[in-house]
């Protein structure tokens, strides 16, 4: 198989296998002793589990024992296509609506026709009960028992398969909801309990992150257990959103936690390669078959709890991914207007792009392979073969419906993806106080590094990285991830209460949750980490910045928001609303290979000639075997390189060196 490499570590004496589903190609990568394998399969969306199944059985006999660190898009999906479990949401009696209402702001202002999308759970199925807890945490009034046993009784005769459970100010004391479990467990039905999901102020976040979890947890729970039943002796992970990872019972009973997985790890991958070849400041960009995710790591990956999933708010931490529908399988087509557009529909696994052999419509893949930046033979290491002659007669249509020369046409179709991802790199770095002219852009994914040095040239990045491998880095960077679990608490500290030794005190219960959990998971006390951080804003403001906790925590917090908002107010008081936890449990990492520095002469990569289109010129470019390269070499663009999980595009005026750990180091010459 393609994609080979020896490496020895006597640590891995059991297989360690990262397992990406994306919407295109499900990714896999598996360290063995002395070797790591790369294998990709195509994805079965009425089941993901089957390209799993499938690529394990490729790559490893069934009894062997392994541990699987798996991304899944299970429970993003089951939120985007309205699949998710039957749910039911009990909560404080008038306060039914939440869901609802939502918060004031609209997210398009002046758009008369804008529809807020419709809660998870509709209002036949929100129950109201008698009971109050003050923003203390006294409890004024206890549950009304007989009113919840009256409302578990119509849950059952209804059907519903899932209950999500939230209640005013739980977050300070959950005796009320824990009540209503007690009595609700009768059910035998999965629970979910805002003071377990996300013990924190405000309530419509809170209420939509616990219900969200309540929608996809019956489904992650079916899919893992499904997994675990077939994959044999095994010790399963799944992917978390923060870039850690959780046992698989905690990801059926947390699944909300999941949602960015597969995304997540590919971040983690991105850093880790950049830092190690020398670049701390890191733009990963991540471009599938579907969709392309962008995160920026100004020396460290950072994470946010104030994401939205399809409008619905999803206060969990997660890494700051920002997602748009532009894909080497989204479709290219005219709209009504009479304008050329791409995405952000996807042609996906099935029936993919028109050269896979099944598609009908085009794709930004097909205009790469029309343009030459794709080489026909050389797909997925030569396993697969697409087919020109299908193309062909489409991008002609098109061009013709548009005016526009063949060739014209299919770079409008990459032009107009690249605006788009351009645009999003805009939104994580320019537009939140970022240069990207100081950071390095990290390339992988399937068709990324197809697409990185125009993007980067647009932003005027300096130098492009593409790891080895690009296209499996995702599931390279979840078989690197640690076991990682989130703690939060409101404490609303202002005034006084804000002092160091204060604050360490309020720590001590989360800090104790945290030690306990990682023991709990086999994780030695010696390879725990804590990490602490403060939900900190102005007094008077809604929102806030999460800072690390230290000593010097007012005066981060002031330099923080002068980097995001343009100013800061060093007399003005500030706040402290949630403490957050984050308890890291160290796990061995994939061996590091490296070679040595030397001829920069690829010859002995060559393998042809290829015609390419650059800017209305056809190009006679060289062709190389990626895996042929060695350290040192040097290739001047035009240019292609291909390997198993990618291919790499060269425009003429770059120059593309082999680091010592066999990466791909681009700039303009």
């Amino acid at each position: 198989m393609r994609g080979l490499q020896s490496v020895s570590d006597e640590r891995f004496n059991v297989k360690r296998i990262g397992i990406d589903t994306g919407g295109t190609f499900t990714d896999f990568i598996m360290v063995d002793g002395e070797t790591v394998r790369v294998h990709k399969v195509l994805s079965t969306p009425e089941n993901p589990g089957y390209a799993v199944i499938r690529g394990l059985r490729d790559l490893i006999g069934e009894n062997e024992e392994k541990e699987i660190i798996h991304g899944s898009t299970v429970a993003t999906n089951a939120i985007l296509e309205r699949k998710g479990a039957k749910t039911a949401l009990i909560t404080t009696l008038n306060f039914e609506d939440v869901l609802e209402i939502g918060r004031q702001m609209r997210p398009k202002l002046y758009d008369f026709f804008a529809e807020k999308p419709k809660p998870l759970v509709p209002a036949s199925r929100r129950f109201g009960v008698p009971e109050r807890t003050s923003k203390e945490g006294e409890v004024l009034f206890p549950v009304d028992l007989e009113s919840v046993k009256r409302i578990l009784k119509q849950i059952q005769e209804e059907g519903v398969e899932s209950i999500a459970i939230c209640f005013l100010f739980s977050y300070a004391n959950s005796e009320n909801e824990i009540a209503v479990m007690n009595l609700a467990r009768a059910l035998d039905l999965p629970l979910s309990a805002s003071h377990r999901i996300i013990p924190e102020y405000r309530e419509y976040e809170r209420c939509s992150t616990t219900v969200m979890n309540a929608y996809v947890s019956p489904l992650m729970n079916r899919y893992i257990s499904y997994l675990e039943e077939r994959v044999g002796p095994s010790r399963l992970k799944i992917m978390q959103s923060n870039g850690g990872c959780i046992s698989a019972a905690k990801a059926k009973e947390e699944s909300v936690r999941t949602i960015l997985s597969g995304p997540a790890g590919g971040v983690v991958g991105a850093f880790q390669v950049a830092n190690l070849a020398g670049y701390p400041d890191v733009i990963a960009f991540d471009m599938g078959g579907t969709s392309t995710d962008v995160s920026l790591s100004p020396g460290r990956i950072r994470t946010t709890s104030e994401s939205t999933l399809e409008g619905f708010p999803v206060k969990v931490p997660m890494i700051d991914i920002h997602t748009v529908g532009a894909g080497g399988g989204s479709l290219a087509f005219i709209d009504s207007g009479g304008a050329l557009r791409v995405g952000p529909e996807s042609a996906g696994a099935d029936p993919g792009p028109i050269c896979y052999g099944k598609g009908e419509q085009l794709t930004v893949t097909d205009a790469n392979l029309f343009l030459g930046r794709l080489d026909a033979d050389h797909f997925l290491g030569g396993a697969m073969t697409l087919d020109l002659s299908r193309v062909i007669p489409r991008i002609e249509a098109l061009a013709s419906r548009l005016g526009l020369t063949p060739q014209r046409a299919a770079e409008g179709i990459i032009e107009v993806a690249n605006a788009t991802m351009e645009r999003a790199i805009r939104v994580i770095s320019v537009e939140r106080g970022y240069d990207p002219r100081e950071f390095v852009l990290v390339s992988f994914g399937g068709a990324g590094p197809v697409h990185a040095c125009e993007l980067a040239r647009g932003l005027s990045i300096p130098q492009i990285v593409v790891p080895r491998n690009p296209g499996i880095l995702s599931a390279f960077g979840m078989i690197h991830t640690d076991l990682v679990k989130d703690f939060s608490l409101t404490v609303l500290l202002r005034g006084e209460e804000l002092r160091y030794e204060r604050i360490t005190g309020a720590f001590g219960s989360l800090d104790d949750r945290g030690m306990t959990e990682m023991k709990g998971e086999g994780i030695e006390e010696g390879k725990i980490i804590l990490e602490r951080a403060l939900d900190m804003r102005y007094v008077g403001q809604s929102y806030e910045i999460t800072v690390p906790f230290s000593h010097e925590f007012r005066e981060a917090f002031h330099a923080l928001h002068q980097q995001i908002y343009g100013y800061a107010n060093t007399e003005k008081p500030v706040e402290v609303v949630n403490l957050r936890l984050k308890a890291v449990g160290q796990t061995e990492k994939m061996p590091v290979i490296k070679g040595k520095s030397g001829n920069p002469d690829p010859s002995k990569a060559l393998i042809g000639q290829k015609e390419i289109l650059f800017s209305s010129t056809i190009y006679n470019s060289a062709m190389y075997d990626r895996d042929r390269l060695d350290v040192g070499n040097e290739i001047k663009g035009p240019a292609l390189i291909t390997e198993f999980s990618a291919t790499t595009v060269i425009p003429p005026r770059f120059l593309a060196k082999v680091d010592e750990f066999y990466n791909l180091i681009i700039t303009v010459e």
